[in-house]
C-alpha cells in the first residue's frame, strides 16, 4: 500500500498554525500547499516563512483551490464551525483545532456536514494520536491497577492579563474551559471509557466551581464528574494560575501517573505504574510529533478501499460528547457566551442563507384555513434548551424541507416558544413556516386562560398570529360552546388562522363542530391525539387521548380529519430501547409492552432490513401512509435522530404492507 500525499491548506496564520506548519515535514504524508488569513500580507509572510506556499487573503479563496486536499483550521473558536462546514461543502477533508466548535449543537452540525459531503473530519487533539495515550488506555483496559475508582487531571497556565486579548474576550469564546479545559475533559472520558470497555464514556453528573474574571470569562474552575460503574473524576482548567498537569488514575489495586499527558513534541513519555505490594514501574515510550501524527490520520483514513470518515482515535460521537461535557461544565459555573444567549442573532452554521436542499424529499399537505403548504412531518419544539441547540435543529429541519413547528405555552416555562420565535426572527422566514401553538393545559383549561396564554404566546414567538392553535387539553366541565366562541373570536381577529384540539375525545370534537355549524362559527379543523404503529394501552400523561383503537381509526378515515399525532414513533419503542426482558422504563412498559406490539416491532425491523432503513423509519412511514391526512409530530434531540427518522420519508408503504405491520394480515403475499 502506497502512502497518500495530502496537500494541506491552513486557515489562520497564528501561533498554532505555525506549530502545525513546522510539524508537517515530520509527517509521512503531508505537504503545505496554501495558507489563508483575513490579512493578505500576513498570509503572504506566513507562506514565505514555510517554503513559498500559495497565500490567500480570504478563507473562501483557499477553499476554492482545487490543489488543496485537506485543511487545518486554526482560527478563533467562534469561527471553527462555519469554516469546517464550508470546507466540507468544498470537498476538503478537515482537521479542526480543538475545541471543534463552541458547543455540542455546533459540533453536531459540523459532523452532519461531514457525513453529508463524505469528507474526513477530525478534531485536533494531538495527544490522542501518540503512543503514550495508546499505552495508557491499554494499561487501564488490561486491569493493570484493578478497577478504576477515580481520575484526576488538569491543565493550567498563567497568562498575562489582557482584557482586549482573545483569552479574555467572551465574544470569541475566551476563558480556560474551551481553550484548555477541553483537554482534561477529553482525557478523563477516554480513560473512563477504557475502564468500562468502551471507546469513551460520558459523565452522568457534572458539578463545578470556579472564578469568573472581570471580562466575564472563566479564569479558573474545577469540575467534579461521576461516570457509570462508580467512577469519579476531577478536572481543572485555568489561564491565570500555576498548576500541575499530572494525570492520576486511582484503581482498586494501584495507581497510574502520567507526569505530562499533553506531551506532543518528539521525546520520551513516561507512565508510572504503582501496584499494591510492588515497586513502582516506570514505562518509557518514544514518540514523535503529535501534530504530524494527526495530519497523517487524514491519510490513514484515505488509505483503505473506501474512505473512513472518522479517525478511531477521535470518533465523531466522542467530539460531540466532549462538547456536551464542556457545555455542562460552563452551565454549572454559570458561564454563557454572548453568542449563545436566548436573544442572540445566530447565523446559520455556514453563514449562507437558509434554503430547502435540492434533494429534500419532504411531502406536504393542506389543512383548512391555514392557506399554505404544511410539511407532513412536524418538528416538536419541546426539548431544545438553548438557542444554539434550537438553531441547529431548526436549520437542519428546514433545509430538509420541514416548515412546520409545534410548541406549547407550558413547554420549558415559555422558553421553547421564545427560542422558536427568536430563530424565526433571526432567519426572517415567518411567512415560510407554519407555527402550531398550544395552550389551555390543565389546570388552566378555560376560555379566560386560553386567551391570556395565547396573547403571551404571540409575544414570546414575536408574531401576530399562529397558523394553527390547538387546545392542549379539554375540560369537560366547560360546555364546548364556550371554547368554540372564544376560539372563533381569535380566528376572526386574525390571531390564529385555524384551530383544533389536542387530546380531545372524538365525541367532544364532534360536539364542538356541530355547535360551530349551527351558529355559523369556525370549527375545529384538526385533531392532535396519540396515534402510531404501536397500539397504546395507556397514555404517558394524565388527560391525554389516543386514537389507536379500531373505532377511532375508522372515524378518522370516514371523516377525513387531519391528524397531528404525537408520539408517532411510540416514545422510542421502535428505536431499540424496548425489549421484553428490559422493564427499566416504566412508562414505556405501561404504555406499549405487549406481545402484539413486540410483533409489530419485529415486523418493522424485518421490513426495515428489506428497505435499508431502521425500524423507527418504518414506524414513521406507517403513520404517513394512512388513508386519512396525517402530519406526524416528532421530537428529535440530535441531528442523528432527525436523519434516521426522516429516512421514513423515502419509504412508501402499500396497503398490504400497512395491514401486515398492523397485524391485520399474516403475510405480505
Amino acid at each position: 500500500m502506497t502512502e497518500t500525499t495530502i496537500r494541506w491548506g491552513i486557515l489562520g496564520a497564528g501561533g498554532i498554525a505555525r506549530t502545525f506548519a513546522k510539524a508537517l515535514p515530520s509527517s509521512r504524508t503531508g505537504v503545505l500547499q496554501a495558507v489563508a488569513a483575513r490579512d493578505a500580507d500576513r498570509a503572504a509572510g506566513f507562506a514565505r516563512e514555510f517554503g513559498g506556499a500559495t497565500s490567500y487573503g480570504s478563507y473562501d479563496e483557499l477553499l476554492a483551490d482545487d490543489s488543496v486536499d485537506a485543511v487545518y483550521i486554526s482560527t478563533v473558536h467562534t469561527t471553527h464551525a462555519s469554516l469546517a462546514v464550508r470546507a466540507a461543502e468544498a470537498g476538503k477533508h478537515v482537521l479542526c483545532e480543538k475545541p471543534m466548535t463552541m458547543n455540542a449543537a455546533e459540533t453536531m452540525a459540523v459532523v452532519e456536514a461531514a457525513r453529508r459531503t463524505g469528507v474526513i473530519l477530525i478534531e485536533a487533539f494531538a495527544y490522542r494520536f501518540l503512543p503514550q495515550t495508546t499505552a495508557l488506555l491499554d494499561l487501564v483496559r488490561s486491569g493493570a491497577i484493578g478497577d478504576v475508582r477515580s481520575i484526576e487531571v488538569s491543565r493550567t497556565f498563567n497568562a498575562d492579563y489582557d482584557p482586549e486579548g482573545r483569552l479574555f474576550d467572551p465574544a470569541v469564546g475566551g476563558g480556560a474551559m474551551l481553550d484548555i479545559g477541553c483537554y482534561p475533559a477529553s482525557l478523563v472520558r477516554i480513560v473512563a471509557g477504557a475502564a468500562l470497555d468502551r471507546p469513551f464514556a460520558d459523565p452522568v453528573t457534572v458539578e463545578a466551581s470556579g472564578v469568573l474574571g472581570d471580562t466575564g470569562v472563566d479564569e479558573f474552575s474545577v469540575a467534579s464528574l461521576t461516570f457509570g460503574g462508580g467512577i469519579t473524576a476531577s478536572i481543572g482548567a485555568g489561564i491565570r494560575v500555576e498548576g500541575d498537569a499530572n494525570l492520576r488514575v486511582l484503581g482498586s489495586r494501584g495507581i497510574l501517573d502520567l507526569p505530562d499527558p499533553w506531551l506532543v513534541n518528539p521525546g520520551v513519555a513516561t507512565i508510572r505504574v504503582s501496584k499494591l505490594g510492588h515497586p513502582t514501574e516506570t514505562i518509557e515510550i518514544e514518540q514523535g510529533n503529535g501534530y504530524a501524527a494527526e495530519a497523517d490520520a487524514i491519510a490513514d483514513a484515505l488509505a483503505g478501499d473506501s474512505i473512513a470518515p472518522e479517525a478511531p482515535e477521535m470518533l465523531w460521537a466522542d467530539s460531540i460528547g466532549n462538547a456536551r461535557l464542556l457545555d455542562s461544565w460552563r452551565e454549572a459555573l454559570g458561564l454563557e457566551y454572548p453568542t449563545e444567549r436566548a436573544d442572540a442573532d445566530i447565523p446559520s452554521i455556514s453563514g449562507a442563507p437558509l434554503r430547502r436542499a435540492d434533494d429534500a424529499v419532504m411531502p406536504y399537505g393542506r389543512i383548512a384555513d391555514i392557506g399554505k403548504d404544511i410539511s407532513r412531518l412536524i418538528l416538536g419544539c419541546d426539548n431544545q434548551r438553548t438557542l444554539p441547540h434550537a438553531t441547529v435543529m431548526f436549520d437542519d429541519f428546514f433545509t430538509r424541507g420541514g416548515n412546520a413547528f409545534d410548541t406549547g405555552y407550558i413547554y420549558g416555562g415559555g422558553l421553547m416558544e421564545r427560542l422558536l420565535g427568536q430563530w424565526v426572527a433571526n432567519r426572517n422566514i415567518r411567512d415560510d413556516v407554519v407555527i402550531i401553538g398550544k395552550g389551555a393545559h390543565t389546570p388552566h383549561c378555560n376560555p379566560e386562560a386560553l386567551s391570556a396564554q395565547l396573547l403571551e404566546s404571540l409575544d414570546r414567538l414575536q408574531t401576530d398570529h399562529l397558523d394553527l392553535y390547538l387546545m392542549h387539553r379539554d375540560n369537560t366541565d366547560i360546555p364546548v360552546a364556550d371554547f368554540v366562541d372564544v376560539l372563533d373570536e381569535h380566528q376572526r381577529a386574525g390571531r390564529v388562522r385555524a384551530f383544533g384540539g389536542s387530546n380531545w375525545t372524538i365525541d367532544r370534537y364532534e360536539e364542538a363542530n356541530r355547535y360551530a355549524r349551527r351558529t355559523g362559527k369556525h370549527g375545529f379543523v384538526a385533531l392532535s391525539n396519540h396515534f402510531g404503529l404501536a397500539r397504546a394501552h395507556d397514555v404517558p400523561w394524565a388527560g391525554c387521548e389516543h386514537v389507536t383503537d379500531p373505532a377511532s381509526r375508522a372515524w378518522l378515515e370516514r371523516n377525513d380529519v387531519p391528524l397531528l399525532p404525537w408520539s408517532s414513533q411510540a416514545r422510542g419503542f421502535f428505536t431499540g430501547r424496548a425489549r421484553p426482558d428490559d422493564t427499566s422504563d416504566a412508562e414505556l412498559v405501561r404504555c406499549y409492552y405487549s406481545d402484539e406490539n413486540f410483533e409489530r416491532l419485529r415486523r418493522a425491523r424485518e421490513l426495515g432490513e428489506q428497505r435499508g432503513v431502521q425500524a423507527t423509519a418504518i414506524a414513521l412511514a406507517y403513520v404517513l401512509s394512512q388513508s386519512f391526512p396525517t402530519f406526524a409530530l416528532f421530537g428529535p434531540r440530535s441531528l442523528d435522530e432527525t436523519r434516521v427518522s426522516m429516512e421514513g420519508l423515502r419509504v412508501s408503504l402499500s396497503e398490504a404492507e400497512r395491514d401486515w405491520l398492523d397485524l391485520r394480515a399474516d403475510t405480505l403475499g
